[in-house]
């Protein structure tokens, strides 16, 4: 799959740039937007100072280490990189049953419905932002053997409505689902109003498109977003993070994160306060 030459893989990073990866090869870096991340310093490959070399190296480094857009593509893991970051939140919402299945995209197969942890963060654990990419068969078959449903082997398109659509057909009653897309937020929230819908890739969105994206998600992450540091942090239950803040929207928002904080072996001070809590260590600029 690695010589096809259709093979083509889109997405956002650190930076908020665009990487595009052809063939298992960097071939495409769009210009950072932001200058410096301190959650990137704490990459597998640290990116102390954002710049087009720096990005190239730490992706080369995830397409060397778990195979990222090609067809060694790894799905499983047990590793958690973040303690709070949507991966690490979404599998503990797993393995403790508030949710019966988790939306995910991932490089090589498209939109997936999940119910294994530890492939939630074998597959989103270091991926971000995807935008597009295209059908690697070798990893829709590892994802089938280990549990998880691809659901569109053809085009590996990337649809959370619909993959909710179906994901309800199968018989999940309790889903959740990472979206970065208002629209699709809403249209999720208006024919699944159970659904849990965690806002994510957040950095660069509109003033406006971050009001929506607060009414109507229970988990919302800061990101490098000004807007929704704003917005979500008037209106959040729970805060956790300031550097990367994310905000609990609704009860069931504040009950994962607290389920989170009973699994985690940190420890925590927790206090009454008000929101957003914010810090002078964040990403830089804020968008």
């Amino acid at each position: 799959m690695d010589n096809n030459s259709g093979d083509e893989h889109i997405f956002e990073t650190v930076g908020k740039c665009r990487i595009k990866v052809h063939n298992g090869h960097v071939v495409e870096i769009g210009e950072p937007r932001i200058k410096d991340c301190p959650l990137a310093k704490r990459f597998e490959i640290p990116v102390d100072e954002i710049s087009k070399k720096a990005i190239k190296k730490t992706i080369e480094q995830r397409i060397r280490s778990f195979g990222m857009c090609t067809a060694r593509r790894k799905v499983i893991s047990d590793q958690e990189f973040f303690g709070f970051a949507p991966a690490e939140l979404l599998a503990c919402g797993l393995r403790n049953d508030m949710f019966d299945s988790a939306i995910c995209n991932c490089d090589g197969a498209g939109t997936l419905i999940i119910t294994n942890p530890a492939m939630v963060l074998g597959i989103s654990g270091l991926l971000s932002g995807l935008i597009s990419t295209s059908p690697i068969p070798e990893v829709m078959d590892r994802i089938e053997q280990y549990g998880g449903v691809v659901f569109d082997r053809i085009g590996a398109s990337l649809d959370p409505l619909r993959a909710t659509i179906v994901a309800q057909n199968m018989g999940f009653s309790r889903i959740a689902i990472p979206v970065s897309d208002p629209s699709i937020a809403e249209n999720i929230r208006t024919y699944y109003p159970g659904a849990f819908i965690f806002g994510v890739h957040m950095s660069g969105i509109a003033e406006e498109d971050a009001q929506r994206m607060v009414e109507v998600s229970d988990l919302v992450t800061g990101c490098a977003s000004k807007t929704i540091r704003s917005i979500a942090g008037k209106r959040a239950l729970l805060q956790v993070g300031a550097v990367i803040p994310i905000f609990a929207l609704t009860p069931t928002g504040k009950e994962l994160i607290m389920k989170r904080v009973l699994e985690a072996d940190e420890k925590f001070f927790l206090k009454p306060t008000t929101f957003p809590v914010v810090c002078d260590n964040h990403p830089e600029p804020l968008l």
